[in-house]
């Protein structure tokens, strides 16, 4: 089946997805959630499969990483899903109510945005994210993983698709494309799909975002911070830095600049350099860095990198609003943190830092949609309008404007004859 195709039956369906009930919804999440346990085999076997033919082929280890889909993950997503169900219902919410007359009122009422079209790589999980998400809030789904998780992908879309039509939910509401061609065809259908998600290196993101009409929420980047205040715990800040650096490298929250104040260098980067060099982390230091442990020089081009890797770059300030700068110049609006038990700064932080997702004394690792309770995410946002940080299922709806009156007539509004009452409900 070509992607126009595709995209059009897709549409179809997602007008019958306005109208699906929150029970039917959660009944085919529950029948994907028993489907992919009882199924684990041919899933695990097939990303096997996946996995050996992209280390042959040389696979970059964070990609090769993130390609990994074992029973761990597996069982990550089932009870992601189990997690979503419990989730209230985004869609049909009211969200405004208004008498604008006598007989005349207007609601805001949440709906599903229609068909969105995602583009991703590498991570077979973040498959069964998306499109469980995507059917909780009533939107129809074009999913493109990378070439290297091939046979996961389809086996987890033919599990998933085949799970909840017997739910009864409408055919063709989830979709699979396969090859770079049909990536090109999805940006160009802009009479079809209603919003475009991408999910992978900065460079891929901003090719998206350059070539297509069709509106783009994501992120390029993720290049978190971690700044120790002169006031921090600093048994806790070097708790708070390995964990967000190496809980998990090959992600958009993982850590990869930190910053530490003058005050506190001293003391707290030797036990900084035991605890990371321990985990294999390689660092890279700034000259003041490097005057107090020994490491890799850091250049300009290290605070502006995502390494995704076991590498961190150490930057000695003088101030917190020397931090902020810092963060502001060069942090890609994801995740940045600060270690410190001083109010005052706590609450300046989080006030002038410019990003989605702001913390005081906890890992960068918390940004993300199943660890803030909205049952997984698409992505985590950077975008400014729409949705921003982790997009779960109040991202995936927009709202429409229901007006019902008794036979009103603006020409009597214009004409003095009636007066609007815009008395909210």
């Amino acid at each position: 089946m070509d992607t126009r195709t595709m995209a059009i039956q897709a549409k179809k369906a997602s007008i019958q997805m306005q109208g699906v009930s929150t029970e039917l919804k959660n009944s085919a999440l529950k029948k994907i959630a028993e489907a992919l346990i009882v199924r684990k085999e041919e899933i695990l076997e097939a990303n096997r499969q996946d996995m050996e033919r992209s280390a042959a082929e040389n696979l970059a280890a964070p990609l090769l990483k993130r390609l990994k889909f074992d029973e761990q993950k597996l069982n990550g997503v089932v009870d992601g899903i189990h997690s979503l169900i419990g989730l209230e219902d985004p869609v049909g919410k009211t969200l405004l109510a208004r008498e604008l007359d006598d007989g005349l009122r207007l609601y805001r009422v949440s709906c599903p945005i229609g068909v969105i079209g995602i583009i991703f790589e590498s991570r077979p999980d973040a498959l069964v994210q998306i499109s469980t998400l995507c059917l909780k809030s009533g939107n129809a789904v074009l999913l493109k993983g990378g070439r290297e998780a091939t046979l996961t992908n389809r086996i987890l879309t033919q599990v998933i698709s085949e799970a909840s039509l017997e739910a009864g939910m409408p055919e063709h509401w989830i979709n699979l494309l396969e090859s770079r061609e049909e990536v090109n065809e999805m940006l160009s259908l802009d009479g079809y799909i209603d919003l475009i998600i991408p999910r992978g290196s900065n460079e891929f993101v901003r090719y998206i975002m350059d070539h297509s009409r069709i509106p783009v929420l994501g992120h390029a980047d993720g290049i978190c911070h971690v700044y120790i205040d002169k006031d921090a715990d600093l048994k806790r800040a070097v708790d708070i830095v390995v964990d967000s650096k190496t809980q998990y490298v090959a992600v958009c929250n993982a850590l990869e600049t930190l910053l530490v104040h003058k005050d506190v260098a001293e003391k707290v980067l030797p036990a900084l350099k035991d605890a990371l060099e321990a985990k294999s982390v390689e660092i890279r230091g700034c000259e003041r860095t490097r005057g107090i442990i020994s490491c890799k020089a850091a250049t300009e081009e290290d605070w502006k990198t995502e390494y995704l890797d076991y590498i961190l770059s150490i930057r000695i300030v003088d101030s917190l609003d020397e931090a902020i700068a810092h963060i502001n110049t060069y942090g890609s609006g994801h995740t940045d943190a600060i270690v410190s038990q001083n109010q005052e700064s706590i609450n300046r932080f989080l006030e002038y830092v410019d990003s989605a997702n702001v913390f005081a004394n906890c890992s960068t690792r918390f940004s993300d949609g199943f660890r803030y309770g909205f049952g997984a995410e698409v992505g985590i946002s950077t975008n400014k309008i729409h949705a921003r940080g982790p997009v779960g299922l109040e991202g995936l709806v927009t709202y429409k404007y229901k007006l019902i009156g008794d036979g009103h007539l603006v020409a009597d509004y214009a004409s003095g004859k009636r007066r609007f009452t815009h008395r909210d409900l």
